[in-house]
């Protein structure tokens, strides 16, 4: 028997080794399946784009473990070990631990077009005049960032509450506070920037998006957020492996954040 047989036998037995290899560890990832424009069960959500592109590059495939984004999510997927990766999370996260972050973002305002210059911060005289709709987080309610910084001026009377997770029935339960926008119920909403972007190009209407911008008074109240992957803090190996991907890759995520009209900062992530 050939040096050179013996060799390609030998390469064979690695290749169909790693093959099996991929297809026993899959990319184990934990969604919700209803929470357009992140992610949902018929793969139509940006992150579901992500993790296959994450996937591609580990040489495996995507296997989900579905669960609605509420108290609980991460409770109930990452740490039972029913999953391995949340593909969205701010950088630092106390659940899980982080990779390097590959897209920051920002609160913003959405307005309708016809109604003139939007205001640029919350210490515009204008908004004690509208009817503004904010984000409510969570199933205790509470308050993003924006919110408590309209409650630091004063601004409560005109301020009406949109959950984030919506009505779970609706195919995009998320949309609600774009959508009050567009039909007049509220004049102004502060939104975090991808539901924004991804919502506002489904309204019949045209509506401005507008960052954000912090004043004096807003100190210790982040608006903009770097976003990363999470993994189970033991999990070091696969968040390294993620680190390593992501640069390559960075081109291909900032196509498809564009694609979902995603409001990045110009500041690159830290």
């Amino acid at each position: 028997m050939s040096s050179r047989y013996l060799r390609g036998v030998i390469l064979a037995a690695a290749l169909w080794s790693g093959a099996a290899a991929a297809q026993q560890q899959p990319l184990r990832v934990c969604a919700d399946p209803n929470n357009l424009p992140f992610s949902n069960a018929a793969g139509e959500g940006f992150e579901n784009h992500i993790a296959e592109l994450v996937a591609q590059k580990l040489q495996t495939h995507v296997e989900y473990t579905w669960w609605a984004q509420r108290r609980g999510f991460i409770r109930n997927t990452l740490k039972q070990k029913t999953c391995d990766i949340v593909i969205g999370v701010p950088t630092g996260f106390a659940q899980a631990l982080t990779t390097r972050p590959y897209y920051r973002s920002h609160y913003v305002f959405v307005s309708r077009t016809a109604d003139g210059p939007a205001p640029h911060s919350l210490d515009d005289p204008v908004l004690k005049q509208k009817v503004i709709g904010v984000p409510l987080i969570g199933d205790d309610g509470a308050n993003a960032p924006p919110a408590h910084g309209l409650t630091r001026r004063g601004i409560v009377g005109n301020v009406r509450g949109f959950m984030v997770y919506g009505d779970y029935r609706d195919p995009a339960p998320s949309a609600r506070i774009v959508e009050a926008v567009a039909d007049r119920s509220i004049d102004i909403a502060i939104v975090w920037g991808p539901l924004a972007g991804y919502f506002v190009q489904h309204q019949p209407v045209s509506l401005t998006i507008t960052p954000i911008e912090a004043g004096p008074i807003d100190a210790g109240l982040p608006y903009a957020f770097d976003i990363a992957m999470g993994v189970r803090r033991s999990d070091t190996g696969l968040r390294d492996r993620i680190n390593n991907a992501l640069p390559e890759l960075q081109p291909r995520i900032d196509a498809i954040l564009a694609q979902y009209h995603v409001p990045r900062d110009t500041q690159p992530p830290s």
